[in-house]
């Protein structure tokens, strides 16, 4: 399923990625990682919906393999952890989904409450919520896992 405009978007996926880096002070030696973080992050998470992977787990997967891949970098260059994968997983977050619930509640609010609009509410800020929940936890596993492991034992 990747169409001839993959590669574009894989690029454009850089630009947010290196945008928030900027806006978080990322060192400059750092933001191009950061570009090819956020590359890698969309890359992944658009092969796994090619696989017919839900988006909740697809993102899962995609902060799973950031959070690994930038594991042994932060190790090699001495730099915290979240100076690369906070820029990153900006290009897994859900804004499609929260837009479209914050519309339904507006909707609601200015049109009256509808089943249709409380469905659609619920349905898209549960799958925003969803998403959030699993770029979350992807990001935080492997450095549990790897912070326990490669203890020194004295």
């Amino acid at each position: 399923m990747f169409e001839k405009l993959t590669y574009l978007n894989f690029i454009l996926a850089s630009i947010p990625a290196v945008g928030f880096g900027m806006l978080f002070n990322v060192p400059k030696n750092a933001l191009i990682y950061c570009g090819f973080g956020g590359i890698i992050t969309f890359s992944t998470q658009k092969l796994l919906l090619s696989f017919n992977f839900s988006i909740e787990m697809s993102t899962f997967i995609a902060s799973i393999t950031i959070a690994i891949l930038t594991e042994a970098y932060i190790r090699k260059n001495k730099m915290p952890r979240s100076v690369y994968t906070v820029a990153s997983i900006i290009p897994l977050i859900p804004a499609g989904y929260a837009f479209t619930a914050m519309i339904s509640l507006v909707d609601m609010h200015s049109h009256g409450v509808t089943q249709e609009l409380i469905n659609q509410f619920l349905d898209n800020s549960m799958k925003a919520l969803a998403i959030l929940g699993a770029i979350s936890f992807g990001l935080a596993l492997p450095s549990l896992y790897f912070t326990r492991y490669n203890r020194t034992i004295i």
